[in-house]
């Protein structure tokens, strides 16, 4: 974990236990022992012939894999590893504007449905909101872009509920 605290020594901001223990996974589903789930996890590799179980990425393959199989393992260990040193390698901030612009298409294309689907419509700008006004300052140059889409897809909501309120999904109670 580098210099990452160790999680097993972090307390709970409110005290004592969380209600929800909680299990941490690197990019690549590469597991963070825990003082909730100290052991590592098991990880299988499915193929044609069954489920093999599949050490830590970089670890020798296991030896019941066909020579194809085990190709297949480190082209697929090596690409996660390549996403996640991307991962690492870009800034927080612009990876979250990029899910967060997912986010805003989710909503669209709710929005813009034949049959306009409002409630998921709602959620997908709820989540928006959720991630723009929470992270307030903390976006970069993406910010202003992510509030002017907020407020688009605000307006275009509205727009739709008026126009057509019998053509839409109802909105959630």
């Amino acid at each position: 974990m580098g210099d990452l605290v160790d999680p097993a020594h972090l307390a709970w901001p409110g005290g004592g236990e969380p209600r929800f223990p909680m299990q941490l996974w690197h990019v690549g589903y590469d597991h963070v022992p825990t003082r909730h789930n100290p052991a590592e996890p098991r990880v299988s590799l499915w193929t044609p012939g069954g489920d093999h179980p599949v050490g830590p990425p970089g670890g020798d393959p296991p030896p019941e894999l066909s020579p194809d199989d085990k190709g297949q393992l480190q082209a697929m260990q090596a690409e996660m590893e390549e996403v996640r040193q991307q991962l690492l390698a870009a800034p927080a901030s612009v990876v979250i504007a990029n899910h967060a612009m997912g986010i805003y298409e989710l909503a669209a294309i709710h929005l813009t449905a034949e049959r306009p689907q409002l409630g998921e419509t709602v959620l997908a700008i709820d989540a928006l909101t959720a991630l723009v006004d929470g992270l307030q300052g903390r976006l970069g140059d993406a910010e202003p872009t992510l509030r002017e889409a907020l407020t688009q897809l605000r307006s275009a909501y509205l727009e739709v509920r008026d126009r057509a309120p019998g053509d839409a999904d109802p909105e959630p109670a």
